[in-house]
């Protein structure tokens, strides 16, 4: 065997290497923007990516050195650093779904009056990317814009996920497995919830991320049939009664069916 033969499997290896090293940096930086501008224990990085101490180590010391990622000397922990925004002006025009999404956002948060919230897919994670308070004297501020879930752990979450092929769903829940439990849920519950959304035509949280209120979202479908988000109202449990809840849901339903014909 001649020596251009020898080089031939390494060669061969290199671009599957590069794509791996790529998705765990993408997959760390994901689990450093869930925790916003607090930030993330190394340890927590290490647990619900998979992934070894050392290897976390290796990728957050190398983002730090390009301006990715900042460590707090105070408290230790890592987040976004302040180059990822600056990145982002490259791209200063909403996206298509943002602006189709407004004229239904500002209908139903005036017809329902409760707290609506505009989430976005992202990967194996949902971003919150608009919010609109009602006029209804309680609301329920759950999450803020820029606020980032694994899929499955709310209301929108599940009805993504709901609307996607069932393999496709399972695999996404079985990725995210180990990050449910920061959010008091597991796989099973989270599949069972899936299921309901899929009967129910939207997706359900009779508890949401605030104890005592509850969330119903119905997902957002691009022209090629992916679901590429959710239109989610939560309120106070009070507010959402059976009756309510079908009223609630009729409005979002009509108001995503109205998005989904802006983006085709």
């Amino acid at each position: 065997m001649d020596k251009a033969d020898l080089r031939k499997p390494t060669t061969a290896l290199e671009p599957r290497q590069g794509a791996q090293a790529i998705r765990r940096a993408l997959a760390v930086l994901r689990i450093l923007a869930a925790g916003r501008e607090d930030g993330v224990p190394l340890a927590e990085v290490v647990r619900t990516t998979g992934l070894t101490r050392p290897t976390v180590h290796r990728i957050v010391h190398v983002l730090i050195e390009e301006g990715i990622v900042e460590r707090n000397a105070r408290s230790g922990r890592y987040a976004i650093g302040n180059q990822v925004p600056e990145l982002a002006l490259a791209r200063p025009r909403p996206s298509r779904l943002l602006i189709a999404a407004n004229p239904s956002l500002l209908r139903a948060s005036t017809e329902v009056g409760d707290t609506l919230f505009l989430t976005m897919r992202t990967g194996n994670d949902t971003l919150c990317v608009d919010r609109r308070i009602g006029v209804y004297p309680i609301q329920v501020l759950s999450i803020e814009v820029g606020a980032r879930r694994p899929l499955g752990v709310s209301s929108a979450g599940i009805a993504i996920l709901a609307a996607m092929p069932a393999q496709e769903a399972r695999k996404i829940v079985a990725a995210n497995e180990k990050r449910f439990e920061a959010y008091k849920t597991d796989t099973a519950t989270v599949l069972g919830e899936i299921t309901a959304a899929r009967r129910l035509g939207y997706g359900l949280r009779e508890i949401g991320l605030i104890q005592g209120t509850k969330s119903i979202s119905t997902w957002i479908k691009t022209p090629d049939g992916q679901p590429a988000a959710a239109m989610t109202v939560s309120a106070v449990r009070t507010r959402l009664g059976p009756r309510r809840e079908q009223e609630v849901a009729e409005i979002l339903l009509r108001e995503t069916k109205v998005i989904e014909q802006a983006i085709r």
